[in-house]
């Protein structure tokens, strides 16, 4: 007989090949009498379990399957075969619970799967037969009882709607989402998107986002019961809420298989490493099928394009695996050129939004921008040429259409690859004779590339000497009003790419203000669609470089609401024109100064010395943000901020920014940009985009935090995101206006709360307050100084000041000797409050310069009241201290200022100051170093 446990169990596992099942249980059972070791132990027992599987001892098998659990509670398959045991015994929801481990373990198992499917239907066909089932199914009855009410469709619509928002909150906690999750749930929640009542549908998918949160296997294994292809058929209806809904599950799920957003340690079954790339790879391609498919509404279509853009590329370009973006160029980009390429008003094309080309067009940028090498680029290149070739038919007009459009989407995409596009053989000569064409199809496609495609300078040329006569015909021959506010973009926009109006000035025989009222009155006829719409806004961007013409615009309320109306439109170009054309009104471009002596010299020499507009002076601007302020601009750039990153470029955000500074200029108009959302809106613009939007945002947040109350202007915890744009202005690269402002702001800041103290301490801004303490200009030294006061409160500061090896309180003291009033109080406050706060500090002062009590004297004896207070402060903390130091000051001629103060006649406004000076004769009587006058 064989003592050897583990010779045992190979005895074992071969009478159980052979279907020998007694003799294997024999062989187990003596080798667990044999075996000492626990994982051993775990497969014998399981082993075991298998044996009374196959003769049908149920309970016996469920036993022993339960005490492989116990030793290992991921033991996959002594799960299962609890499960089968429990199954066969009647037990559906104990089994069910196995399965569902079983599933999250390995969520691609289609065995589990179908196990699971099996017996959710089961369980469910006896909840809903009435059997005894319904108690003991859920381990929490208020679970059960929620989706008793939402499938009862005779419930009280409220009741279903708070069964509805209570499953939703519990899916978003986690002790909610497993029981959820291993009650059935998952099943349930399918019945209710399976309702088709969008109520319904929203709170379950809504539910399934919660659940997936965070947790890799759970959101695997609802992934795989879900079905990708179930999922994107949600995703592609056209109900806005319910395609936003599921896009969100959809963005939860990739951020779990990612490793992304909130990842938290769920027990032994996140010890099984879960290879996620099959999934993410299965995803991809579904959302790419949606692209291209019929079936997908317009707003399915963004969805998709939104989930591309938002996961394809790499977020941090130091990460060397671009994998996800070859694939998605190797498998989809001619599916993405196929959606650029489409034409809304002919029939044959896919169901779209207003955003849905450009939003491809983004995608297609971003992609070009992740490529890492030049082969990668070629490739990229070479797809898209053979795409567009393969559209060219000079015999089929509508397929050559196609051709131009992908032309233009990708010169909306990757510029130069665009570029580059309008380079291949025939394509520019292409565009320029479908402007010449009756049909006015191919005239706005033509038109639409042409605008794109003069952007370069050395295209723009080319469509100079070809196409300007061409727009200007079609401006004035065609009646249909989407070609004709094209044609006119166009021409300005030639004009504005060839460093000439040439084409604009000489069509409107020099007056652009006629083409700008044309323009206004497209933006307000609403008859026409927004996509033509934007134009219109594209061409005031161009026309209000001219001062006549901003100056009428703004002046125009319904004009202006109808721009800020289409800037709440995800559309990058809108966002970016109306962004431009605010900047043009605003004046808030940078501008060259002229210096008087070069102007002198060209007028000398006969050159043409641009002059400034009369209504581009100081008084017609600060008229013009006015008239901006009163049509509400604050909000619609409120809104704009809010855009995706995508649509929301970093030039747009620093046009905004620059247009935020030029409405904060006056103070008055500070708490009406604060009351309508503008603090708010600055500090994303500070914190990202160009260098130039974030020092503009951040000098518009310096203006706002100057002079309003914190609390109202930057509530709750927004008010600590703010500090560091402040530091930021700083730096000594920055004019000294932005210094200054920034320094009042943190005053503010400083003066509020020891937490926002503290923040400014984190934030490093403490070396350079301290460098502008030194500072020769009277404001910038005054500001430090006063922020300096403020800051002291603060117990790290204090021990800043403390510490060996520094001149920080020397500093304080001989600013409290500066002539500057302003700079006294602020020195004289921070020294009284250091000395109060910290006694070390009080003989310390006696040392960092020999001037230390004349300017103590001079504090005592000011004519300001409230310097000469907070000097008698400083003498209270010194005499309170330390006896030998108050002495010090008895034996000088600080006593009979002292003295002096003290005898004088009770009176309110100096009775302050006066009880501080009796209080410093007061200890010093108490030291004994002095003795009242009767008594001398």
């Amino acid at each position: 007989q064989m003592e050897d446990p583990i010779q045992l169990k190979e005895e074992g596992n071969k009478y159980f090949q052979a279907n020998d099942y007694e003799k294997a249980l024999q062989s187990y059972t003596q080798a667990l009498k044999l075996n000492k070791d626990k994982a051993l132990q775990a497969v014998l027992y399981r082993n075991r379990a298998a044996c009374f599987l196959k003769k049908e001892e149920y309970a016996k098998a469920a036993s022993d399957a339960s005490r492989a659990i116990d030793i290992n509670a991921s033991d996959i398959k002594a799960l299962y075969r609890r499960s089968q045991a429990l199954e066969k015994l009647g037990k559906l929801d104990q089994a069910f619970k196995d399965a569902q481990k079983c599933a999250t373990i390995e969520p691609r198992n289609k065995n589990f799967q179908e196990t699971l499917r099996r017996l959710g239907a089961n369980i469910q066909e006896k909840v809903n037969a009435g059997g005894t089932l319904r108690i003991q199914f859920s381990t929490d009855s208020r679970v059960q009882k929620m989706f008793e009410i939402l499938l009862d469709e005779n419930s009280e619509k409220e009741k279903r709607e708070k069964a509805a928002n209570n499953l939703i909150v519990l899916g978003r906690e986690e002790a909610g989402a497993e029981r959820i999750f291993q009650n059935n749930g998952v099943n349930l929640l399918l019945q209710l998107i399976e309702t088709k009542n969008p109520e319904l549908i929203l709170a379950a998918v809504r539910t399934l986002s919660g659940m997936c949160t965070g947790h890799k296997a759970r959101a695997t294994a609802i992934l795989h019961y879900l079905g990708i292809d179930s999922i994107c058929m949600w995703m592609s209806v056209d109900n806005e809420e319910i395609s936003l809904a599921v896009c969100n599950l959809l963005q939860t799920i990739t951020d779990c298989l990612l490793g992304q957003g909130k990842e938290e340690h769920h027990g032994k079954e996140e010890a099984v490493v879960l290879d996620t790339k099959k999934d993410l790879k299965m995803i991809t391609m579904r959302l790419l099928d949606m692209l291209v498919s019929k079936r997908v509404s317009g707003q399915g279509r963004d969805r998709a394009l939104n989930l591309l853009n938002k996961n394809i590329p790499r977020k941090d370009l130091k990460d060397h695996d671009n994998s996800r973006t070859i694939f998605v160029i190797d498998n989809g980009l001619k599916k993405i050129l196929k959606v650029v390429g489409q034409i809304p008003e002919m029939p044959d094309c896919l169901p779209l939004t207003e955003n849905t080309q450009l939003t491809a067009s983004v995608l297609l940028n971003k992609l070009y921008d992740d490529l890492r090498c030049d082969p990668e680029r070629d490739n990229y290149r070479i797809i898209c040429e053979e795409y567009i070739k393969s559209k060219i038919d000079p015999q089929d007009m509508d397929k050559t259409l196609h051709a131009v459009q992908i032309v233009s989407g990708v010169l909306q995409g990757p510029f130069d690859l665009g570029n580059k596009l309008l380079g291949m053989k025939g394509v520019m000569e292409m565009m320029v004779a479908l402007c010449g064409s009756e049909r006015e199809i191919d005239q706005l496609v033509a038109v639409e590339a042409l605008i794109h495609a003069s952007t370069k300078l050395s295209r723009a040329t080319f469509i100079i000497s070809n196409g300007v006569n061409l727009l200007k015909e079609i401006y004035k021959k065609t009646k249909n009003e989407k070609i004709k506010i094209r044609a006119l973009v166009g021409l300005c926009k030639l004009g504005s790419a060839g460093g000439t109006d040439y084409g604009l000035r000489q069509f409107a025989e020099g007056s652009t203000e006629k083409l700008a009222r044309q323009c206004r009155k497209w933006l307000c006829n609403t008859t026409i669609d927004a996509r033509t719409r934007k134009w219109a806004v594209e061409g005031m961007s161009y026309l209000t470089l001219d001062a006549d013409v901003k100056d009428d615009f703004v002046e125009d309320e319904p004009a202006l609401k109808a721009m800020f109306d289409l800037a709440k439109t995800s559309d990058k170009t809108i966002l970016y024109s109306v962004a431009s054309a605010l900047v043009n009104c605003t004046n808030s471009y940078d501008t060259k100064e002229l210096v008087p002596e070069l102007v002198q010299l060209a007028k000398f020499s006969k050159q043409h010395v641009p002059e400034e507009h009369p209504k581009d002076k100081k008084d017609f601007v600060v008229k013009r943000v006015k008239r901006l302020l009163k049509a509400g601009v604050v909000s619609a750039l409120a809104c704009m901020v809010k855009a995706d990153s995508a649509i929301l470029t970093d030039q747009t955000k620093e046009l905004i920014a620059r247009v935020f500074l030029a409405l904060c200029e006056d103070p008055k108009d500070r708490g009406t940009i604060v009351a309508q959302g503008g603090g708010k809106a600055l500090i994303p613009l500070a914190v990202e985009g160009t260098d130039v939007g974030k020092i503009k945002a951040s000098h518009a947040l310096a203006k706002i935090a100057a002079i309003s109350n914190p609390d109202i202007a930057f509530p709750g915890e927004r008010v600590y995101e703010v500090v560091r744009p402040l530091v930021s202005l700083l730096n000594t690269e920055r004019d000294g206006l932005q210094n200054y402002e920034a320094l009042l702001g943190l005053t503010n800041f400083s003066g509020r709360s020891d937490k926002l103290r503290l923040k400014i301490v984190k934030e490093k801004a403490l070396p350079d307050i301290e460098n502008y303490m030194f500072e020769n200009h009277d404001q910038l030294r005054q500001a430090a100084t006063e922020c300096m006061c403020n800051l002291v409160v603060n117990k790290e500061v204090q021990e800043r000041f403390v510490a060996d090896g520094n001149d920080r309180l020397k500093l304080v003291v001989l600013l409290c000797g500066e002539d500057d009033e302003k700079v006294q109080v602020a020195a004289a406050g921070a020294l009284a409050m250091l000395t109060a706060a910290q006694k070390k500090l009080c003989s310390k002062m006696t040392q960092v310069t020999t001037q230390w009590l004349e300017i103590l004297q001079r504090l005592c004896l000011h004519d300001n009241m409230e310097v000469q207070h907070r000097g008698l402060v400083i003498a209270f903390n010194l005499i309170s201290a330390d006896k030998e130091l108050a002495k010090k000051l008895v034996e000088s001629e600080l006593l009979e200022i002292l003295t002096y103060v003290g005898k004088q006649e009770d009176h309110p406004k100096k009775q302050h100051i006066i009880n501080v000076a009796r209080d410093c004769l007061t200890r010093c009587m108490d030291y004994g170093l002095i003795k009242p006058f009767s008594q001398a």
